[in-house]
């Protein structure tokens, strides 16, 4: 019950900082979907409007190339009213998001799956955060309330995300699978989590009353069902929208990277600079980067496939085409899961530092390029390095302590001891 109460008074303040947010400033939400760290090409709230001013006048929303998120979005924000003279209900939306994300986080952690899986229970396990303080990271974080104010569609994939997450804890398939359907749909590389999830769930039944199951004939089952749902969502968005253009507009978009507007990410300045005969090849080699992660971590982590979930997640914040701090919020959340590997993390100080100095100076670089016009592009992309270079150094940190952590299980008299690599 003190739990329960806990939770209210968690989620009653998240909530009343957020409307406030909203109420006191009416401005405020224009000015954060203005800014490129938080809205990109395909996840901007000004380009759903515009999306859904075409939609809504019966013309095809992809006309311009403009819009370039999914089609089942348009009737979902069509029943809200106008957020320009009624901002009431789409605020109120993109609040309760953020507290069923926050709810499905807490789940994650209540499941205990980060300090004891099925095939490996850490010896530090006990050193661990509440649900109510994971919670409480997750929804007071500025990068996150920044996020809801600025009503980017990223909100709504990064509650699907921890939605698929939290189901495959729990061993709840269906819905575990659904929510990586709706993640994958609206942001395209979710669809990379499905691996480790389907360890998750593999783990799950086997260490049910169930009993292991065949695990080809479990891997097929799920792949038939996530094909299934995402098949039936494009179906869906194929009637919506009278054809199948979408797909170049929506998923051609984030493939091929034909926008090259500015954000947090390390794709659009290198692509700008690059010669169009060389432009083919290394869209290869970078999604290609990005794939070699998923099975390799896969692999080698094994034994705790929710800390595999969480570092591509990290990494998906650093190398995908279009990232936003929204990305890098949903991986920060779940890092304080692994609270009982801090320890052995070695750089904390110096990725926070980092972090924090190009949150401060990001915004002050893109003014001095765009507004000041005292800058250049390497203003801004320089500071973009550093993001990720903090980014990279917490990814990085933490595979190290978690592999620690396993190491000192297999040999425990090394608990303590330093480690040199020879």
């Amino acid at each position: 019950m003190a739990i329960d109460k806990q939770k209210a008074i968690l989620f009653g303040a998240a909530a009343a900082v957020r409307l406030l947010l909203f109420t006191a400033f009416p401005s405020l939400p224009n000015l954060l979907t203005g800014r490129v760290e938080i809205s990109t090409p395909v996840t901007s709230f000004k380009r759903l409007q515009e999306g859904l001013f075409l939609y809504t006048h019966n013309v095809s929303p992809y006309d311009g190339g403009v819009f370039h998120q999914a089609p089942l979005l348009l009737p979902l924000f069509s029943l809200l009213p106008n957020p320009s003279t009624q901002p009431f209900a789409t605020n109120l939306l993109y609040t309760i998001v953020d507290l069923l994300g926050a709810s499905a986080l807490m789940q994650i952690a209540e499941s205990g799956q980060s300090v004891s899986s099925r095939l490996f229970t850490s010896p530090r396990k006990a050193l661990r955060w509440s649900n109510i303080a994971i919670g409480a990271s997750f929804l007071f974080s500025p990068f996150t309330i920044a996020t809801c104010i600025a009503r980017p569609t990223s909100a709504l994939a990064n509650f699907f995300v921890l939605s698929s997450i939290a189901k495959a804890t729990q061993g709840a398939s269906i819905t575990s699978i659904l929510a990586l359907a709706f993640a994958s749909y609206l942001s395209f590389h979710p669809i990379l989590l499905f691996p480790p999830l389907l360890l998750i769930l593999y783990d799950a039944y086997a260490g049910s009353s169930k009993g292991p199951s065949n695990p080809l004939a479990f891997s097929l089952v799920h792949i038939g069902g996530l094909a299934a749902a995402l098949g039936m969502l494009l179906y869906l968005s194929a009637i919506l929208t009278g054809s199948w253009e979408f797909l170049a507009a929506t998923y051609g978009v984030r493939l091929l990277l034909p926008d090259l507007t500015p954000n947090v990410g390390l794709w659009w300045y290198f692509f700008t600079e690059m010669f169009d005969s060389f432009r083919e090849f290394f869209l290869g080699v970078f999604w290609l980067h990005i794939l070699s992660y998923v099975g390799g971590l896969t692999i080698r982590l094994r034994q705790q496939p929710l800390f595999v979930v969480t570092s591509l997640l990290g990494i998906f914040a650093i190398f995908q085409p279009y990232p936003s701090i929204a990305d890098s919020s949903l991986y920060l959340a779940l890092v304080p899961l692994y609270r009982h590997v801090f320890p052995l993390m070695r750089y904390s100080f110096l990725a926070s530092s980092t972090l924090l100095y190009a949150s401060f100076l990001g915004p002050a670089f893109y003014y001095l390029w765009i507004y000041a016009g005292s800058g250049n592009a390497n203003f801004f992309y320089a500071i973009t390095l550093v993001w990720s270079l903090g980014l990279s150094v917490v990814v990085g940190d933490s595979l190290y302590a978690v592999l620690r952590d396993e190491w000192e299980v297999e040999r425990p008299e090394m608990r303590g001891k330093e480690v040199r690599r020879i």
